[in-house]
């Protein structure tokens, strides 16, 4: 199927497929947010799709993906001070997948930030709200913010992205993050998916940092891996 555009902003032109082994898979066509003259959008990175046991759609990137990764980088579980922000010297890079699960605590808001620079000028901010799901059933919202992205003077402001997720009371937060240069791509507990384009100007914003706010939360994994290209004339930027 190929027809009109999908939820969530960034997305559009879906086109979806049944492949060998019986699953669905969908990919999109991801909007440019350049100033440009010519046809230069770019498609995500293909879903697998799924009906869970109670009847929620369920995604996940395919498993396939997980050939492209090199040089695995762990981090130890740790607490994400309240009001804080830590810089992760050991985990950079501007093509590179992040899985972290992290336990909300006290925080209001929690997450990482990617392609930062050193001194934050240039950043993109991956957010849960948890503040905003209560016992009224109003759930948490996810988001990546791109309005600190680039310094770069063709580059659209706009809204950041969001999508409710709602988690159980004993339920940590599992995000499979994927930056690729300029395409980010965020998996959350196989039930939601936010997708953007960032432009950094900066050859060194490829940082990466944990940040809770409004109380400490708990950083329980962090696995991150820089990405093979799929492309052969690309195998001199690996791991950049």
């Amino acid at each position: 199927m190929n027809f009109g555009p999908w939820t969530l902003g960034s997305l559009h032109a879906p086109s979806a497929t049944i492949d060998d082994s019986g699953r669905y898979l969908g990919i999109f066509n991801v909007k440019e947010a350049r100033d440009s003259r010519d046809w230069n959008d770019i498609m995500s990175l293909p879903r697998h799709y799924w009906l869970a046991d109670d009847n929620t759609l369920r995604m996940a990137p395919v498993p396939e993906l997980e050939g492209q990764r090199f040089n695995e980088l762990q981090l130890p579980a740790q607490e994400i001070a309240a009001n804080s922000e830590q810089l992760l010297e050991k985990v950079s890079g501007q093509a590179i997948e992040i899985e972290a699960v992290i336990e909300p605590g006290e925080a209001r808001e929690f997450g990482l930030t990617v392609l930062r620079s050193p001194d934050g000028a240039e950043q993109t901010r991956i957010s849960f709200y948890a503040s905003l799901q209560d016992r009224h059933n109003n759930p948490g919202w996810l988001q990546i913010d791109s309005s600190q992205s680039s310094l770069a003077d063709d580059v659209h402001g706009r809204p950041p992205e969001q999508g409710p997720l709602a988690l159980a009371a004993d339920e940590a937060l599992h995000l499979r993050i994927f930056v690729d240069r300029s395409i980010i791509e965020v998996f959350a507990n196989e039930r939601q998916c936010l997708t953007l384009r960032a432009y950094p100007s900066r050859a060194d914003s490829a940082g990466v940092s944990l940040f809770a706010r409004g109380g400490a939360a708990q950083l329980r994994s962090l696995s991150a891996w820089q990405m093979r290209s799929v492309w052969p004339e690309l195998k001199q930027f690996e791991g950049r």
